[in-house]
């Protein structure tokens, strides 16, 4: 059926598709709208077929890896991954722009225009190293242009992730455009990934400064032996700083090449630099605007720290709160990881369930007052948190969000994910303070209702909603109305009918 929609041009009936933007050896891109919200995306399209006889799923799968650890403004966002018999879709956030290939093919930038980009890339790539990511195919093809002329990391097809590291700490993979690449990749005795993003980040430079590039010859032997001589002139508009910083860049010893660390002290990098500022929400990344501040109502923007508090106190009635999103059947067999396609993309681990039967208002209340106590930053929207640490590791901030969802009229659902940062902390998080802080909410109610009710044994317990409490029969097409019984727990079923949401005993 979904090949069918496919063909007229319909994905999934889900996404419509428009013209083509690109195609490769296994994928094509095209342009497509999303046909409940209106919003315009790029979709990716790979034949399932053709990376199975190549010997790329490892690739596909790390690819999709690497684009879900990185949410940054200037990287192109993946939004979802969705698959069929024959197919794999990335969902990508479109670039209206084009690439920054096209703007230079016209001719040189001026400084000002190139510095903004060059710090803008080297943001960007700071990002991804900071989280163990190496793009290693830096070049003016894959970088983007969005409607306000900022610029978008793309195609993390040749990236590399630490894990794949060999013993001597470097990588070996030759891989790379010929014109962009770092002589230490040529001489193939091994490389570090960070050095040579830097030096292609040194190319880009050249080439927006210039219009030209500086290593070429169209014997591609000759231009590989420049490369690695460092054979190259500056044109006489380049200012004295800006010589000084390709000198360093295109350096082709990388033990003495510049560091990241480095280039953002540079003096002709810093003038006008400004760090960007933003945050993941709703998993799209938003950047703090000033002008968004002045021209959005206070419900569309994300809390300050300084709002929780006050916000905190006006919402101590659930009254005052949205009701909370429904679950239906196919959501909570989704819970089971037989149905959850997500599995196949998402590393495991990373998320939690918790049914409860307190309020709303309480639940999000519990998660500001652990967020205050580990001085994590609290984000609210409708029935979502986000908490985000402050302390910056490997893998960058620990943000978690937590989603509430409504299972029947006396119980919801509080699904938490961790959405960036370490596992390990994560772990270390959810063990120690939010599931013992969402354990005694559940105590807390318990008792309440006990004190009130004449039968506190028909009161709904707190209890945790695992994975494994939610195994179901793999069959597809049975879906409809049965009885499920969950294990270890011969008095808790599920009734699932097309009509009615499922109703939970305990």
């Amino acid at each position: 059926m979904a090949e069918k929609k496919e063909k007229g041009n319909l994905v999934l009936g889900r996404f419509e598709l428009g013209k083509l933007l690109g195609h490769g050896t296994f994928a094509k891109v095209h342009q497509a709208r999303n046909m409940k919200s209106g919003e315009v995306v790029a979709i990716k399209i790979i034949n399932k077929e053709k990376i199975l006889k190549g010997g790329l799923v490892s690739h596909i799968k790390r690819e999709i890896s690497i684009l879900r650890r990185l949410r940054h403004p200037n990287i192109v966002e993946l939004l979802e991954v969705m698959a069929t018999k024959t197919k794999i879709y990335f969902v990508m956030e479109y670039v209206r722009g084009g690439e920054l290939f096209n703007k230079v093919a016209k001719g040189r930038l001026k400084e000002d225009v190139a510095r903004k980009y060059f710090q803008q890339l080297i943001s960007a790539v700071e990002f991804c190293h900071a989280r163990g990511v190496f793009h290693r195919d830096l070049k003016p093809e894959n970088l983007l242009l969005d409607d306000n002329g900022n610029l978008k990391v793309s195609d993390f097809g040749l990236s590399a992730v630490s894990d794949q590291i060999r013993q001597d700490g470097l990588f070996h993979t030759f891989c790379g455009t010929p014109a962009y690449v770092a002589p230490e990749v040529l001489a193939r005795k091994g490389y570090d990934g960070a050095k040579v993003d830097i030096w292609s980040c040194g190319v880009v430079l050249f080439v927006l400064m210039a219009g030209y590039l500086p290593f070429h010859d169209r014997n591609v032997m000759a231009m590989y032996k420049k490369i690695y001589r460092g054979d190259f002139r500056c044109p006489r508009w380049f200012s004295p700083q800006l010589i000084t910083l390709l000198s360093t860049l295109l350096d082709t010893n990388p033990h003495t090449r510049i560091s990241i660390p480095q280039i953002m002290s540079n003096p002709w990098f810093k003038k006008g630099f400004k760090q960007i500022k933003f945050y993941v929400e709703d998993d799209r990344v938003c950047s703090f605007d000033y002008k968004q501040l002045l021209h959005h109502d206070d419900d569309d923007l994300a809390t300050s720290d300084s709002e929780v508090e006050i916000r905190r106190k006006n919402t101590c009635n659930n009254a005052s709160l949205p009701r909370p999103a429904s679950l239906n059947a196919f959501d909570i067999i989704s819970f089971s990881q037989g149905f959850d396609l997500s599995g196949l993309f998402e590393e495991k681990g990373d998320e939690a369930r918790f049914v409860s039967s307190a309020p709303v208002s309480k639940i999000i209340s519990k998660l500001e007052e652990v967020a205050q106590l580990v001085s994590f930053t609290v984000r609210k929207k409708d029935c979502r948190v986000s908490l985000e640490g402050s302390r910056e590791g490997v893998k960058g901030p620990l943000t978690i969000a937590a989603e509430i969802f409504e299972l029947t009229p006396s119980l919801v659902v509080v699904e938490v994910k961790k959405k960036g940062g370490d596992k390990a902390e994560y772990d270390k998080f959810c063990n120690s303070e939010l599931r013992p802080a969402l354990e005694n909410l559940g105590i807390e109610e318990s008792a309440s209702s006990s004190s009130q009710s004449p039968h506190p044994q028909s009161q709904p317990q707190h209890r945790t909603l695992s994975d494994s409490a939610l195994q179901i029969h793999s069959d597809t097409e049975c879906l409809y109305p049965r009885e499920m019984l969950l294990p270890q727990d011969g008095e808790s079923n599920f009734e699932f009918s097309s009509e009615k949401l499922p109703i939970f005993t305990i």
